[in-house]
């Protein structure tokens, strides 16, 4: 990469607080970086509300639309899938159009769907409406991820995608209090109208202050500690170091010599799943999140059923669930970062692969306890363990594909795990129709309430093998994970040398 290329990337920085009475480019460095941060997290939290309010609201829908638990399912399924389908190319558009413009016409398209769901008065109607929800789930991880990579240093990756993913939970949170009260306090359309609006201030402010970095894998915002002189790193050093010292051969049938963001969308999928760490992470995220959504659509149903407990009460119970989870995206990603940095190269995938195997040791005694002072410390610490499962695992997909793959790479990703996403309130709901919920045409009575408190639990102790499963799946796949990450880093250095090469001939 030419000097003057980085010259230009970073002139951004200096301009808007020039005036402002700052001193030193790098204090700017400093607030940009938690603008940023804030921002790209802001993105993700509307996904996590929307999807957290359908579950939050769950009753009153049944009782409103005379509808059960599969339908309610349904309707998150609706935009979840739609998402799945439109994540791949739009992770293509990623990685070749401005990101920022193409969060901001997702964010504007979700919010006017948000508000028209508001409107509803049938089942058919709020169904239909919710599939524009999709634009968000399938540009938000494509774009935020690609954003993430050309704006942090690898080194500090776990910890940034702490505070990212810590967005999409605290949207899962939020979403779970303020709609529950908000639909109790109004009614069920109260939440749809709030979060429309909230979407659209975000986009507004996305277009006014969210930069669009290069595409070259350096890190724009380096870290800044006050009092000291910026840390100078390459983004990718301290894994390099560690590559060269244990002496970690690249798969050279592997490395690309050229740019690769020409690649068609054939070419960037067979590329992507020929890596064997990145085949694993994929289904291992999926697993998760497949549990995960389970939980978010049928917490406050589950709760309320079992534990004899009011919708908002409920609703307030169950943000625990979002506040664990946020307290493990904030803590693993940093325990795996300061692993690596302590030479231990396979941390970030142990991390993870441990976190998932908590999640089923701390939720197994949960579900079968009768007694809510013993499974909601249960349940949160179970919480912790599976939020704490993602960043450590986000961070390490940077690290093995080459930087102009990922919007390609995370939307493949995503999409599978959407599609894991789509399934999973479905079964979830079948599940616990089966086994005796309230998933049928009636709407909830007391009785059928507590029949599906019944129903879910025995739905999630069925399913909570996967969680189990995703955490073995990890444990082996940190035998592939060094090879693959000197492999993406031999990539990185060839297409560097080629556009060089390039310069130089005045091409």
């Amino acid at each position: 990469m030419s000097s003057s290329r980085h010259t230009d990337s970073t002139a951004w920085l200096k301009r808007p607080f020039r005036d402002r009475g700052i001193r030193g480019a790098m204090s700017v460095v400093g607030w940009r970086r938690i603008e940023v941060i804030v921002l790209l997290a802001a993105v993700l939290g509307l996904d996590g509300a929307d999807k957290s309010t359908i579950g939050a609201i769950a009753t009153s829908l049944e009782s409103a639309l005379d509808i059960g638990n599969t339908q309610i399912g349904l309707l998150v399924s609706a935009s979840t899938g739609i998402g799945a389908l439109a994540t791949l190319p739009m992770g293509t558009l990623v990685d070749r159009a401005n990101r920022k413009h193409v969060l901001v016409a997702a964010i504007v398209v979700w919010s006017v769907a948000m508000i028209v769901s508001a409107f509803a008065h049938s089942f058919a109607w709020l169904l239909i409406s919710r599939l524009g929800l999709g634009a968000v789930v399938a540009t938000a991880f494509p774009a935020v991820a690609s954003l993430a990579g050309d704006m942090f240093p690898s080194f500090e990756r776990g910890r940034i995608w702490g505070y990212l993913l810590s967005g999409e939970l605290l949207g899962t949170a939020v979403g779970f209090l303020v709609a529950g009260m908000l639909s109790g306090l109004v009614d069920w359309r109260a939440p749809f109208w709030l979060l429309g609006l909230v979407g659209l201030a975000l986009a507004a402010v996305i277009a006014w202050r969210l930069p669009e970095p290069p595409r070259s894998g350096q890190a724009l915002l380096p870290p800044y500690r006050r009092g000291s002189k910026p840390v100078k790193d390459d983004d990718r050093e301290a894994l390099e170091k560690e590559i060269d010292a244990f002496d970690i051969p690249a798969r050279e049938s592997r490395v690309l010599k050229e740019n690769p963001a020409g690649m068609s969308l054939r070419e960037a999928f067979a590329y992507v799943l020929s890596i064997r760490t990145n085949v694993a992470l994929i289904v291992a995220s999926g697993l998760g999140y497949f549990y995960f959504t389970g939980i978010r659509t049928f917490a406050v149903v589950f709760v309320s059923g079992r534990f004899g407990l009011s919708e908002s009460v409920a609703s307030m119970t169950t943000v625990g669930l979002g506040l664990g989870s946020i307290v493990g995206v904030m803590l693993t990603g940093r325990l795996a970062d300061r692993l690596i940095a302590r030479d231990v190269i396979t941390a970030r995938i142990v991390v993870g692969g441990v976190a998932f195997l908590m999640t089923a040791g701390f939720l197994l005694p949960a579900l079968v306890s009768e007694m809510l002072w013993v499974t909601a410390p249960l349940l949160f610490f179970a919480a912790v363990a599976l939020g704490g499962s993602n960043p450590p695992l986000d961070a390490a997909r940077l690290d093995i594909i080459p930087s102009r793959l990922w919007g390609r790479a995370e939307s493949i990703r995503t999409t599978l795990r959407y599609a894991f996403e789509a399934i999973a309130p479905l079964a979830f709901g079948y599940f616990s129709s089966l086994f005796g919920g309230s998933g049928g045409a009636y709407g909830p009575t007391p009785d059928t309430i507590q029949q599906g408190a019944q129903g879910l639990d025995d739905a999630f102790l069925l399913l909570l093998a996967l969680p189990a499963l995703a955490g073995v799946i990890l444990l082996i796949a940190r035998r592939s994970y060094p090879r693959d990450t000197a492999t993406a880093l031999a990539t990185e250095h060839a297409v560097a040398d080629s556009e060089d090469r390039s310069d130089e001939r005045g091409d």
